[in-house]
């Protein structure tokens, strides 16, 4: 329920060595007055499929850093990162659900939003690009495949430093995007918060018709549907529109 008097509060965790999405997230509201973003950040430098990469994500650091972004009176609370497409949706899951019997304020993530968007958009087949090493790719795959949702191609950029995932530049992300398109699967999905691929999203729409979901986009449309906001413009995805 959107409070009267003031803009929609949107609450973000982020995490530390992410420069892309809350820019990005700027960005894409293009100046809109209505939408303030409020960020808490957590430790994540490193996205490997290893104890040490996955107690970044524990529920404790997300809890606190919500509990400290709900002094803003926030509206609603997103984990803005991915890892729930490796650790598995229960994972998120349980990561919401925490935030908002802490805070009372709803919660998503960027996993949980793009399984929203799935559901809402009948997304049956998805193309999966991603900075991450195969190892991690081929993981999202089993998670995604495990909730109905099958990957007809991947590609993998072979990076795990999460600071250098914001310096590919976005139109490096053009050409797999465009192969992946050839598969015709019902979405190209862009996975990481820290990856510039919303700038490219109507381009690569255009040139194959199929639709590209990216992940700083697709957290930032969740937010606002679970605040009552008004959604964005078709040019950072035209499902989110």
């Amino acid at each position: 329920m959107v409070r009267t008097g003031r803009p929609v509060r949107v609450g973000m965790i982020v995490p530390s060595s992410n420069t892309c999405l809350e820019p990005m997230s700027y960005r894409i509201l293009g100046g809109r007055e209505d939408v303030t973003i409020h960020s808490a950040r957590i430790p994540v430098t490193r996205i490997a499929l290893d104890a040490g990469s996955d107690r970044q994500f524990d529920v404790e650091g997300m809890r606190a850093a919500a509990e400290l972004l709900a002094t803003a009176d926030v509206d609603v609370i997103a984990w803005n990162g991915t890892s729930g497409s490796w650790l598995g949706l229960e994972h998120d899951r349980g990561i919401a659900a925490e935030i908002t019997a802490a805070t009372g304020v709803p919660a998503t993530t960027s996993t949980l939003a793009y399984f929203d968007a799935f559901a809402q958009f009948g997304t049956g087949t998805i193309g999966l690009l991603t900075p991450y090493t195969e190892d991690v790719n081929e993981q999202v795959i089993a998670r995604y495949a495990a909730e109905g949702v099958r990957t007809s191609g991947h590609r993998a950029l072979g990076l795990s430093d999460n600071e250098s995932f914001a310096r590919v530049a976005p139109e490096e992300l053009v050409p797999g995007s465009l192969e992946l398109a050839e598969d015709r699967p019902d979405a190209l999905v862009c996975l990481c918060t820290n990856l510039y691929g919303a700038p490219v999203a109507a381009e690569i729409e255009e040139r194959t018709g199929v639709a590209v979901l990216d992940s700083v986009a697709v957290t930032l449309w969740r937010c606002l549907q679970l605040a009552g906001a008004p959604l964005l413009e078709t040019r950072w995805g035209k499902l989110l529109a």
